[in-house]
């Protein structure tokens, strides 16, 4: 049997994320950088597998949107903040640094979807130079 091996990643490699909260409720916006990058998260970065990754923190359900015209996929996670940000415990875990935390979630892809990813141009308002790693 040929088994093709896999790359294991963190979002970060494929995508930005922008994040808020607002009560009990944090909103991610996962954004792909490239269309390549889009295919494997929005196959690979199910509400399934946003809510196993933050099970320790969220008590609720996860929402999850496609987004294909802006390359990304929307997240709500419902009852993340203990009852909302004024009134959990937990140091420093608001929207933006839950936003931080599911950029180093890992998913696994094929040797050819991470060389295509790398290949692709990013997509966006700024200049290709600044992109340089």
């Amino acid at each position: 049997m040929n088994h093709t091996p896999f790359v294991k990643i963190a979002l970060a490699q494929l995508a930005h994320a922008r994040s808020g909260d607002k009560a009990d409720w944090v909103d991610f916006g996962l954004f792909a950088w490239n269309e390549a990058g889009y295919r494997i998260i929005e196959r690979e970065v199910t509400a399934t597998k946003v809510q196993a990754h933050f099970v320790p923190w969220i008590a609720g359900q996860v929402d999850a949107w496609p987004l294909p015209n802006m390359l990304a996929l929307k997240f709500v996670l419902h009852g993340a903040l203990q009852g909302g940000g004024a009134r959990n415990l937990r140091l420093d875990n608001l929207g933006k640094a839950m936003g931080a935390a599911l950029l180093r979630m890992e998913i696994e892809l094929s040797p050819e979807e991470f060389e295509q990813v790398q290949k692709s141009p990013r997509r966006g308002w700024w200049p290709e130079a600044s992109l340089q790693t």
